[in-house]
């Protein structure tokens, strides 16, 4: 019994060897001037989960990490730092063009928004300022048409809706990018998931331990 349960554990490991697989991790910075940044509250503690369990799993794993902790990473991943949006956009390019990725899984909370007017030095503080903002383009595109074969998780964060809103535009915007599957997350009032496709919602989970868990089995399956 516990052998045949090794084995199966092992087939299924065996799935994942040599693949290599690309991960977007942590928040991106948008500049407002030369010292200040939007950004937002992400930690990128999903993308590093992932990445140590798949190269445990024998994936050759790249991690594109934002500007946040990274805690002790296993030197067998390969590392690469950014801070801004463009430097995001650019290293997503990069790494498409001159790699073949087998999996895709874009968790980094990317920013949405730039200030309209570039601003050199820095914003005088002690009086009212209007910040324009204008949209950001989605670099989730760049990947799918850079890498139309590869499989694509794509994450989608919403706060303070339904569950069924969720699901709901998690979906959409599955439809929308071309992605195989969607993590449909939101924070408020705790923290809650699903991970799910066009037609199917395989697992709502509580944690991002337990995300990390079932999107790797599902990996595995698939």
């Amino acid at each position: 019994m516990d052998t045949k349960l090794s084995r199966k554990a092992k087939g299924k490991r065996q799935n994942l060897k040599n693949k290599r697989i690309l991960i977007t991790a942590g928040p991106t910075w948008v500049p407002i001037d030369n010292v200040r940044v939007i950004s937002n509250i992400a930690t990128g503690v999903t993308g590093v989960l992932l990445a140590e369990k798949l190269q445990r799993l024998g994936a050759k794993v790249t991690l594109l990490m934002g500007p946040a902790g990274t805690r002790c990473l296993n030197k067998k991943i390969r590392l690469i730092r950014f801070k801004f949006f463009d430097e995001l956009k650019n290293l997503i390019k990069r790494e498409l063009k001159s790699n073949k990725y087998d999996i895709v899984i874009h968790s980094a909370a990317v920013s949405d928004f730039k200030p309209a007017q570039s601003i050199k030095g820095k914003i005088n503080s002690g009086r009212p300022y209007n910040l324009k903002l204008l949209p950001l383009p989605k670099v989730i595109r760049d990947i799918r048409i850079l890498n139309p074969k590869a499989k694509l998780v794509m994450f989608k964060l919403e706060y303070g809706i339904s569950d069924k809103a969720l699901i709901e535009r998690a979906r959409k915007a599955l439809v929308t990018y071309r992605a195989d599957l969607v993590i449909a997350n939101a924070i408020y009032p705790r923290y809650k998931a699903f991970i799910l496709d066009e037609k199917n919602v395989y697992s709502q989970v509580n944690s991002k331990k337990e995300l990390v868990k079932k999107l790797i089995n599902l990996l595995l399956k698939k």
